[in-house]
């Protein structure tokens, strides 16, 4: 094989996995695929392997060639409805589509396989919309969603709420450092979201018995790692339902099973999507105010504020109109928080795509949120919006009536929140927003 085109050509991956485990039970509740390149290649291993197919635009091909892969492997093996089927995926690929060659064998999984899809949180920012479109395609599937490495990059804890994963991923990083502040803060918040939603948290790297403890302190319910298995060709027959009687060496008393024996990983309720902009989300479970734009820009600099507080920068995301109302003092403001948030938005007509060093503009075209002024702010264990709609008064800008909402109610403000980014272009891409 001469080059990385003859190996995406002939479809040249060979898929490897690695067993996901009942921490309580040591039942294999299913198993991560792997990829690898041809043996003795410079692309046997998945880091040179993206990175040829990266440097000749075929990377997006190459994500869909390993997910097809190792759907065909599980099919052939005979996965049924209780094992679960972990793939990972660049949601740019959901921008490309499925190459013709490779749609049989999705199709077929999609409706034979039980499949979570791992994303990482790092393309929640560079391309949001991307992510938020493939999790709703995922769904539409009956499959789940996974967010990859937490904690990898503790920032981005904000972003989680977004992606309303059903499994958390924690970074193997946080087995290795217990005792570090950033992991306390990160095992703070993932144990808050998956209280709020039932989210199943797994933790990576497992390979010692130390490691397995810590990852039970950490709110682990599922395990992954050397200590359960390597990488390697899917075993046959498959592992039976019933749990063995020491598997690993786990302590089976020490906690209940999250999963009942022969019982699949469970998936959480689809989050709530739709078309609505921030203010019909919120004001159709809020009572209104009305009050001029001078009466509410303390409330929405208050918002602003909370964004640029904490350990644990949140997201914050606002609509300004028009570019003119994206003032230099509100730049100054914006890049303020820029420089210690995962993501800050601003969203007007006129605005470019960067209108502040570190924050993301989207210019609206002839859009229902050219009418609305919204701040919204998300964090790991803090949730606000000021949603208003103007009323088309003429005169002093300062006198401009709105009616408004104000919400702190998470749910909510996550779903306004998540109606945005998907207006926010990839890093990289012109920033207008389509009619």
């Amino acid at each position: 094989m001469q080059h990385i085109h003859d190996l995406l050509d002939l479809r040249a991956v060979t898929p490897v996995f690695q067993p996901l485990i009942d921490l309580a039970t040591g039942r294999v509740l299913g198993y991560e695929a792997l990829s690898r390149g041809p043996a003795g290649t410079p692309w046997e291993f998945p880091g040179a392997l993206f990175a040829a197919a990266r440097e000749v635009g075929r990377e997006a091909e190459l994500d869909w060639i390993c997910r097809a892969v190792a759907y065909r492997a599980a099919l052939a093996a005979g996965f049924g409805p209780d094992l679960t089927l972990f793939v990972n995926m660049e949601p740019t690929a959901w921008r490309s589509g499925c190459p013709a060659d490779l749609e049989p064998i999705v199709d077929q999984a999609r409706t034979r396989l039980r499949v979570v899809t791992e994303m990482t949180e790092r393309a929640i920012a560079a391309d949001p919309a991307a992510l938020l479109s493939a999790a709703e395609n995922c769904r539409e599937a009956g499959w789940g969603v996974a967010l990859d490495d937490v904690g990898a990059d503790p920032m981005s804890l904000a972003l989680m709420p977004f992606v309303h994963p059903d499994v958390v991923k924690l970074d193997m990083g946080l087995l290795r450092a217990p005792d570090d502040p950033a992991t306390a803060r990160v095992v703070a918040a993932v144990s808050a979201y998956a209280e709020a939603s039932g989210a199943v948290v797994l933790a990576e790297g497992i390979e010692t018995t130390h490691h397995l403890a810590v990852a039970h302190t950490m709110g682990a319910t599922v395990g992954q790692g050397w200590h359960f298995g390597r990488p390697a060709p899917l075993p046959s027959p498959l592992p039976p339902l019933a749990p063995p009687s020491a598997a690993g060496g786990l302590p089976h008393a020490a906690l209940p099973s999250l999963v009942p024996a022969g019982a699949p990983l469970p998936l959480l309720p689809a989050p709530a999507s739709s078309n609505r902009t921030p203010f019909e989300i919120v004001s159709a479970a809020r009572p209104l105010g009305r009050a001029t734009k001078a009466q509410l820009m303390p409330l929405s600099r208050h918002l602003e504020a909370l964004a640029g507080t904490g350990p644990e920068p949140p997201v914050l995301l606002a609509c300004f109109q028009e570019a003119q109302h994206f003032t230099a003092r509100t730049a100054v403001r914006f890049e303020r928080v820029a420089a210690h948030s995962p993501l800050v938005a601003a969203l007007g007509v006129g605005l470019p795509a960067e209108p502040a060093p570190g924050v993301r503009g989207a210019c609206l075209g002839d859009d229902r949120l050219r009418g609305e002024w919204n701040v919204i702010v998300v964090g790991p264990h803090r949730a606000a919006a000021l949603v208003a709609r103007d009323l088309g008064d003429d005169g002093p800008d300062a006198e401009r009536r709105f009616d408004f909402a104000i919400t702190h109610d998470r749910a909510l403000v996550v779903e306004a929140a998540r109606s945005l980014l998907h207006h926010l272009a990839p890093v990289g891409v012109p920033a207008l927003l389509a009619a």
